[in-house]
């Protein structure tokens, strides 16, 4: 009898803890547009959690750059009632957390953001250290002193750089005012040409013709999406255009020292599970992806009139010929 009860009792110890590695997960993902960079951050955070046996159900939405499309969405991910929220891109990050504050259902349900320039200036957390709430995430905020130092190798008279962005992004308007600050402390000149859709792109870049040195493009997801028609106007006027992700790279930008978006996305997914595992995001800080890689496009320098030093060559994580 002793023996039927002890074995009943370790049985009954172990249940809970077999029903929980046996779990199924439900994670809603919002992602704000498709985009080489965006979707291979999806991919690390999907990948990662396989690698790592987690059993996930995904609903993946993309709202295609649209802003009314993301606030739908996230109304959507409420209805769905996930275990866990994955916002990839400050608008979806926003536009969920704007969801979730309406949805007293989902009170307890935790966010995680990914490819988010600035939690801050979104209004996603309180602070990067303790975030507060049930919001925390990995963030994509750009050294931009070490990207325009790399700039400045290949172009040592740079006085005037053209900037182009989304001035509707949130991420956008953080970045391009620390590249302000860079830029007054590194003694060159910003001019911003702004668009609000992807098919403003091609006018915008045209617009920095004839005014610029060189063209920056920051981690916005509207000029990304519509990259190429900002390589086609450089190509033509031999304007060196430089990326900040190294996605960007492969399909066109001369150089960018900057994420490699597939990692991000692991490193995001690894927050997730030890979310899952009871970490609360309240005093779960804020990440950053602390790894750059430098990336170089030769044929797009050539094509754009742009000489690679040969220091960056040798340095470079991988040279596209």
């Amino acid at each position: 009898m002793k023996k039927i009860t002890f074995a009943l009792a370790v049985l009954l110890v172990l249940m809970p803890f077999a029903e929980v590695d046996a779990k199924t997960y439900k994670i809603s993902i919002s992602q704000f547009v498709e985009h080489p960079a965006l979707d291979a951050a999806l991919k690390g955070f999907q990948d990662y959690m396989k690698e790592n046996g987690v059993d996930v159900d995904y609903n993946v939405h993309n709202a295609q750059a649209n802003m009314a499309t993301a606030g739908q969405i996230g109304t959507q991910i409420m209805g769905e009632k996930p275990d866990l929220i994955l916002a990839i891109a400050t608008p979806s990050a926003q536009t969920c957390a704007q969801a979730l504050k309406k949805a007293p259902h989902m009170k307890n349900t935790p966010m995680l953001f990914s490819a988010v320039t600035d939690p801050l200036v979104a209004g996603l957390v309180k602070d990067l250290q303790q975030p507060g709430g049930n919001i925390t995430g990995v963030s994509d905020m750009l050294p931009l002193d070490q990207h325009m130092a790399m700039v400045k190798k290949f172009i040592p008279s740079l006085k005037i750089l053209g900037v182009m962005y989304n001035s509707g992004e949130a991420n956008s308007r953080s970045s391009v005012k620390l590249l302000r600050k860079v830029s007054k402390e590194m003694g060159f000149e910003v001019v911003d040409a702004t668009v609000s859709k992807t098919s403003e792109v091609y006018q915008a870049a045209k617009s920095l013709v004839g005014r610029v040195d060189a063209v920056f493009i920051p981690t916005d997801n509207t000029v990304v999406e519509s990259l190429e028609s900002a390589v086609k106007v450089c190509v033509e006027n031999n304007l060196p255009l430089f990326g900040s992700d190294v996605d960007s790279v492969k399909r066109g930008a001369v150089a960018a020292m900057g994420f490699d978006y597939y990692k991000h996305g692991r490193q995001t997914s690894a927050m997730a599970q030890r979310i899952l595992g009871g970490a609360r995001p309240a005093n779960t800080p804020v990440e950053t992806q602390e790894e750059l890689k430098l990336h170089i496009n030769q044929k797009y320098a050539n094509l754009m009139d742009t000489k690679v030093p040969d220091e960056l060559l040798k340095a470079a994580d991988k040279v596209y010929e």
